[in-house]
């Protein structure tokens, strides 16, 4: 067996290029506006928690952003923990629920669905994170309608 003659990887290596980048830094024009859908469940995967750093991401560059949390998205703004609301079972446990309340903090407007809230996952209102918005399930397509008309950049995202 060939010896290994290069010296193993440690703590603060850098695998990548992380300070080239390729495109501008796209900021938005005075008015513009955003809505970020999630149709994906809590802690199925990656998607959820990226996506609402991308809605951060958005209004950091300066679009009036919306999230809109239906279906099985409705997961993401329950309010968690264990052994009581608010603790941390394990990292990352909160990881939702911190980053909505900074988007909110931010100027960021949630929507949740009360149809996926209630029939779906047999939640009520009072078990959202504060500040998030329920609405009806027939404002989950006028919600995006809206946007659309307004010209929004909408980011999609379903998983199953």
């Amino acid at each position: 067996m060939p010896k290994v003659t290069k010296e193993a990887h440690k703590d603060g290596d850098f695998f990548v290029d992380y300070e080239e980048k390729v495109f501008e830094d796209v900021k938005a024009d005075e008015g513009e506006k955003a809505l970020v859908t999630f149709h994906t469940v809590a802690f199925e995967g990656s998607i959820g928690l990226v996506n609402i750093l991308q809605a951060i991401r958005l209004q950091r560059k300066g679009f009036e952003t919306s999230i809109l949390l239906y279906g099985p998205g409705v997961t993401l703004g329950i309010q968690r923990g264990f052994p009581t609301l608010g603790d941390e079972a394990f990292p990352g446990h909160q990881n939702f629920a911190v980053n909505l309340k900074k988007f909110m903090a931010e100027g960021g407007k949630v929507y949740c669905c009360r149809f996926g809230l209630q029939a779906l996952y047999g939640h009520g209102e009072p078990s959202l994170l504060p500040g998030i918005v329920p609405i009806a399930p027939q404002d989950v397509l006028d919600c995006i309608l809206l946007h659309r008309k307004d010209d929004a950049f909408i980011l999609d995202t379903w998983t199953v």
